[in-house]
């Protein structure tokens, strides 16, 4: 999608959506918002939507870190404790891993 040739009330309801659709459990609808809409809001000379578009990139990026921070987490404790966890720890995995127990 070429934004260049999108207009600026169009560009601001692409990037709203984006920002929206994170919150639908979507976090790489988040990190698109940033990557595409980066350059429109802090590159590109001032217009009237720039601001709008600016603090949804800035709120996409802070629910992205967020998201990734919370599931980087999850991960870490859930390796860690698996095996601890016994027949809860299998039924959380979606396979069953071979090894200690």
């Amino acid at each position: 999608m070429n934004l260049e040739r999108m207009p600026n009330e169009e560009k601001l309801s692409l990037c709203r959506r984006y920002y929206l659709g994170g919150f639908a459990f979507l976090p790489f609808l988040w990190l698109v918002n940033v990557l595409w809409f980066f350059k429109e809001a802090f590159l590109k000379p001032a217009y009237t939507e720039q601001p709008q578009i600016k603090s949804y990139v800035k709120k996409s990026a802070l629910g992205l870190i967020l998201w990734v921070a919370v599931l980087t987490t999850w991960i870490t404790i859930f390796q860690h404790f698996r095996a601890r966890w016994g027949e809860v720890g299998d039924y959380l995995s979606f396979t069953i891993p071979l090894g200690t127990a």
